[in-house]
């Protein structure tokens, strides 16, 4: 069976994907706020209180999935209906998460919210549940093409917010490194392109622009080698907070806390801590426990057989030491 799940996968991953070309959820025009729902589809309708909801979700050992998780399971509660989100053991089991997938739907699941370790490897799995007539839902960060809905944050925006804040702070400019989340993921690559496209009608440079895979160690070793070519960077922007808080350590054990910024992504509770200590200078909070809480009410929505659009847009908002009070009432 893991056979047939190795030559599944290598053919999607090895097969054109057209499809992802032609759809962006930043850029699609079939879109409406999450805030928006009520007022546009009036109250959450009511399902069976044996529905079950299956989440597959990239991996429980990065903070963001933990708490993207809980959010499916307070929508649970709140809708009154069953969630079961899984993950595999790390964030790079692409073989391993579509197996879960495929045992997964077997198992009287309505619907699956699904969260991606690439582009591609959740394909197949999409697929087999369409032709098994269940409904699939696309949440944060990799981009399921082929699902019929994205619920999530406008990615290429956590870039942007990053960059116009060191526009601000530093008219005069600087050198500035970006490490990069996994290569060919669609959320690092449109928050990358953020970061970048805003800061080329400024005065900053950006020296380096390295992946680190979304891994803490990886970030910590880049940022440390970046820092010993340009010890004088004014900046790093990080794709997620688990490098972020990587790139922190590096920037600590150069002697470079409070000179070198670092900023991160997700909105986790230990980037929360971090810039509580002055260390992180920021995180652009996409408040996943909250994307979670959509996700299930979008769910629900189209369940009961509701027409949605095809992108629900979550919220975001860079926070730093001077703002990180006001947001967290939604941790």
């Amino acid at each position: 069976m893991r056979n047939r799940t190795v030559l599944t996968l290598t053919l999607a991953l090895t097969a054109p994907l057209a499809a992802a070309a032609t759809f962006s959820p930043d850029a699609e025009k079939d879109r409406i706020d999450s805030t928006q729902l009520t007022a546009k589809f009036g109250p959450v309708p009511k399902l069976p209180a044996d529905t079950r909801i299956g989440g597959v979700m990239k991996a429980l050992s990065n903070e963001y999935w933990q708490l993207l998780r809980k959010g499916y399971q307070n929508g649970a509660r709140k809708y009154g209906v069953q969630v079961d989100a899984q993950a595999p053991s790390n964030e790079s089991d692409q073989i391993g998460q579509l197996s879960m997938m495929n045992t997964m739907m077997g198992k009287g699941y309505k619907a699956f919210l699904l969260s991606p370790q690439t582009d591609a490897n959740l394909l197949p799995g999409v697929q087999r549940a369409k032709d098994r007539q269940l409904l699939t839902i696309n949440v944060n960060d990799a981009l399921v093409s082929t699902t019929p809905h994205f619920v999530g944050n406008i990615q290429r925006q956590n870039g942007v917010s990053v960059a116009e804040y060191l526009i601000k702070t530093f008219p005069a400019g600087g050198k500035v490194a970006v490490i990069e989340g996994q290569p060919g993921v669609y959320a690092a690559g449109q928050r990358t392109g953020g970061f970048k496209d805003t800061l080329a009608k400024s005065k900053f440079k950006i020296v380096a622009s390295v992946p680190a895979n979304w891994d803490r160690q990886q970030a910590f070793n880049v940022a440390r080698d970046i820092l010993r070519k340009n010890p004088d960077l004014t900046a790093f922007y990080a794709n997620n907070d688990t490098m972020a808080l990587g790139v922190v350590e590096a920037v600590k054990s150069a002697g470079r806390l409070g000179k070198t910024l670092v900023f991160g992504t997700d909105g986790i509770n230990a980037a929360y801590d971090s810039i509580k200590k002055g260390e992180l200078t920021g995180t652009v909070d996409s408040f996943p426990v909250l994307t979670g809480e959509v996700a299930m009410e979008v769910t629900v929505r189209l369940l009961a057989g509701q027409k949605l659009p095809r992108v629900i847009a979550t919220p975001q908002a860079l926070v730093t030491k001077a703002n990180y009070k006001q947001y967290e009432q939604f941790k």
